[in-house]
């Protein structure tokens, strides 16, 4: 059983949602995000989104996009998004890591040679998010081989024909994108994105989890009573940005994420 499906099967069991925060690789420089994300962990996170920084990276708002920025300008590429990893896997074996980012790199590294490497690092899953299902092969071949697994993305627009093909080939996951638009920079209807997982649950036995939007341990929480896990990116990299504690504002998220489902069945069973 690969670390992702363990942790939704661990989660499952303990009647809970799971805390995935995201962080760039390199922000603001490759020792300081390293020491970061060595805290994830401990401080509640049950899977890790790591971005590759990329200078095009059209899918996300204002906060994102400046990570990248920073995490280049310091030097960080995918080899050494890849040796962050290695490093993690030396001290944390189980918690599960997905890269996000945009395939132009990957294309540079050559998709095999990269899935090769990614797997032996301790990657887990990719999440590529100008890579259509349509064109993914190139990539998804390789990947699957090496037991990484791709995580799609679905969206508010998506149709029910669009989601058969986002499903095809899709694992670990699937990852329900809450607004139409880029990270960071909109906030979500709860109602709307309720009535979306209650559908993609009628289509797939992946776990689904839910981003782009959630800033808040408030807005976590909401998530997590319905949701099988809850993604917070923006948020935590302007805390990073602005020099906090983004251990601190993390573990406050995840408390409100495992908080989520016993407050539902207290509420429902008293």
């Amino acid at each position: 059983m690969s670390r992702i499906a363990a942790r939704f099967a661990e989660l499952k069991r303990a009647g809970r949602a799971a805390f995935i925060p995201f962080i760039t690789a390199g922000d603001p420089n490759a020792e300081t995000s390293f020491t970061i994300l060595e805290t994830l962990p401990s401080a509640g996170a049950d899977l890790i989104e790591l971005g590759v920084p990329f200078s095009d990276p059209m899918a996300d708002g204002p906060a994102i996009q400046a990570s990248s920025l920073r995490a280049l300008n310091a030097g960080m590429n995918l080899p050494r998004v890849l040796e962050l990893v290695r490093r993690f896997r030396k001290r944390d074996d189980t918690t599960p890591i997905v890269l996000m980012g945009y395939y132009n790199p990957i294309h540079a590294y050559g998709s095999d040679g990269f899935a090769n490497d990614a797997a032996e690092a301790g990657v887990d899953g990719l999440i590529t998010v100008d890579l259509p299902p349509e064109e993914d092969e190139v990539l998804r071949r390789p990947a699957m081989a090496r037991g990484l697994d791709i995580i799609r993305l679905a969206t508010p627009t998506s149709t029910d024909q669009r989601l058969a093909a986002i499903l095809n080939g899709a694992g670990g996951f699937l990852y329900y994108v809450s607004i139409a638009g880029v990270t960071g920079t909109k906030s979500y209807a709860e109602a709307d994105v309720r009535a979306a997982v209650a559908r993609l649950k009628k289509h797939s036995r992946l776990p689904c989890a839910v981003g782009f939007g959630i800033k808040t341990p408030e807005q976590a929480y909401a998530v997590a009573e319905f949701a099988d896990a809850v993604v917070v990116g923006s948020a935590i990299v302007d805390r990073i940005a602005e020099g906090g504690d983004a251990a601190d504002f993390c573990k406050t998220l995840a408390e409100s994420v495992h908080a989520a489902r016993r407050t539902a069945v207290v509420d429902l069973d008293p």
